[in-house]
């Protein structure tokens, strides 16, 4: 498993991704990755009441995230999204 010293600067990289999501209904996590010990795997999931349409395409979340990670020591592996994206 991968040193997770910078777990504070990921969360605090991501935080507005997390808000901005959780008014659409979807909550966002993430975890160091199982390959690369250098990057993190982001997920996405919906809730009961989540807004279908208000998810960009993966590519685009992707990109959104690699480039909130760049503050951090960590790059992205994925981005995992509700099975409907």
């Amino acid at each position: 498993m991968s040193d997770t010293s910078d777990a504070p600067a990921v969360d605090n990289a991501l935080q507005k991704f997390r808000d901005m999501l959780a008014k659409d209904g979807y909550d966002l996590s993430w975890a160091p990755s199982s390959v690369d010990a250098g990057k993190v795997v982001v997920r996405i999931e919906a809730g009961p009441d989540a807004c279908e349409d208000c998810l960009v395409p993966q590519p685009v979340m992707e990109s959104i995230m690699s480039q909130a990670l760049a503050e951090t020591s960590y790059g992205l592996e994925r981005v995992e999204l509700p099975a409907e994206h």
